[in-house]
């Protein structure tokens, strides 16, 4: 009498029937499929043992039921992406999904290095400076229209250069005669303090700070004897060859101001109307 040979699961015998050994432990076909095929996340039907089953992301397939969402071709042997929720073949993602590079008009292939700026894609090896056309990669760069320059290019062909040093402006400068200088290359003719940012004059061509200008070219106050600048209280009047400032213009005996009023000159002295007809 033969032994015994039956399926693990149903008890059947398996002699003159196909069968599947799991751990050593045979199983017929019906049984197997039952208890350890997986589920084919798209149809939701068991992948038999005779099916070829596909696995993406913790789910199971049939070959059949593995389709790009957008053609409907079995994604078993192409290669495919995921977009947003859905599985693409990578023919479709490129002529539907994927950006063209504007400089060289092709696809922009879905894994490879692409730059994007202002809504427009680039490979990476086409995203070149206009000046040296050389690929600017991850470096800063400046837009200028429809071109891009790399930091080096564009300030040897654009930015301003200083009046003075004659280097490029980075950012900041002062403008004096409608020519752009270095806060620092923009300094008194005289002291050579810096002058950004605070009163000065001119004296021909040249920059200077109040103070240098008053020691050396204003003219001085008959009554106070200090520069009349033209800075501050910068009014002034003037009489023959002497200057007052404003505040300073009164009559030499009661101190009553004289601006816009009559006055009478006596020597080196200036008066009122009352204090003359004393």
């Amino acid at each position: 009498m033969s032994e015994a040979f039956d399926c693990d699961g149903c008890k059947e015998s398996l002699y003159g029937r196909k069968y599947i050994q799991v751990n050593d432990v045979p199983h017929c076909v019906p049984c197997y499929d039952r208890l350890y095929a997986n589920t084919c996340q798209e149809c939701k039907e068991l992948i038999q043992h005779t099916s070829r089953e596909l696995y993406y992301e913790e789910r199971y397939y049939h070959e059949h039921c593995l389709r790009c969402s957008h053609c409907s071709r079995s994604l078993a042997d192409e290669p495919f992406t995921r977009q947003e929720d859905v599985l693409v073949c990578n023919e479709c993602y490129r002529n539907e999904v994927s950006s063209k590079c504007v400089a060289c008009a092709k696809t922009v292939m879905p894994g490879s290095k692409r730059l994007e700026y202002g809504g427009c894609s680039w490979h990476e090896e086409c995203f070149v400076c206009c000046g040296c056309e050389k690929p600017i990669g991850g470096q800063s760069f400046i837009p200028d229209k429809d071109e891009f320059y790399c930091v080096s290019c564009y300030e040897g062909r654009f930015a301003p250069r200083c009046a003075h040093c004659k280097q490029i402006l980075v950012q900041g400068g002062v403008t004096y005669r409608d020519e752009p200088w270095h806060k620092e290359c923009f300094l008194c003719s005289g002291c050579k303090v810096q002058l950004a940012g605070q009163p000065f004059t001119t004296q021909g061509e040249d920059p200077f700070c109040v103070k240098c200008f008053s020691n050396l070219y204003a003219q001085k106050c008959a009554a106070c004897d200090k520069p009349i600048t033209g800075f501050g209280e910068g009014k002034y009047v003037s009489f023959e060859d002497r200057q007052w400032h404003q505040s300073c213009f009164k009559c030499s005996e009661c101190s009553v101001s004289l601006v816009g009023a009559g006055f009478f000159p006596d020597g080196t002295k200036i008066l009122c109307k009352n204090c003359n007809a004393k």
